[in-house]
């Protein structure tokens, strides 16, 4: 009977042994630390990545604007403002558009702009006319949106990944091009944030 007893505590004492020099093993690389070949630890290497900055260059037909430089005469808040209205419907302000998208939507107002000039100069704009010169333009019949916003007509394109809006009246064309919304679908802005 102690020949039963012995030889259930060598099993039960296997395990257990097996499992100690198991945990042994881990957790004795540090994070930095050299492996056998000479590169950083898998820990180490697995540093999180900045996100891209986007690149900026001149588009054809425009001329590069010098960035002005911030001096130190240059006024700054001297703490952050009370109103948290810019920071909650942030949702509602349009993506900027860069590199090769930020030129084809420079391009998209100048067509634009051109289209609807004719309008503004014999003073025939009306939603219907304002739809017709930008679908003459290629733009969908389906993508195109026009309204009237006294005294203008108002305008939205969904071009996806470009957006355009604006407005012509008698006096000027205003056009726009951005990359959609940030909680949006679309070139449509949300209707409520976060």
């Amino acid at each position: 009977m102690s020949l039963i007893k012995r030889a259930g505590v060598r099993i039960g004492i296997l395990p257990i042994a097996a499992l100690s020099l198991l945990a042994a093993g881990c957790g004795t690389q540090r994070p930095g630390t050299d492996t056998a070949t000479g590169a950083p630890s898998r820990a180490a290497s697995a540093k999180p990545s900045r996100p891209s900055v986007p690149v900026d260059f001149p588009c054809p037909g425009e001329t590069p604007t010098p960035n002005p430089q911030a001096t130190a005469e240059t006024p700054g808040p001297a703490a952050p403002p009370a109103d948290h209205y810019a920071e909650n419907h942030g949702f509602r302000e349009p993506l900027p558009l860069h590199g090769q998208r930020r030129c084809d939507g420079i391009a998209a107002v100048q067509r634009i702009k051109n289209a609807l000039e004719p309008l503004r100069t014999h003073n025939d704009i009306d939603p219907d006319t304002a739809r017709r010169a930008l679908t003459a333009l290629g733009y969908p019949a389906a993508q195109v949106e026009t309204y009237k916003v006294e005294p203008s007509v108002g305008f939205a394109i969904n071009a996806s990944p470009l957006c355009v809006e604006g407005k012509v009246n008698p006096h000027f064309i205003e056009a726009n091009a951005f990359g959609g919304y940030p909680d949006g679908t679309g070139c449509k802005p949300p209707s409520g944030g976060h």
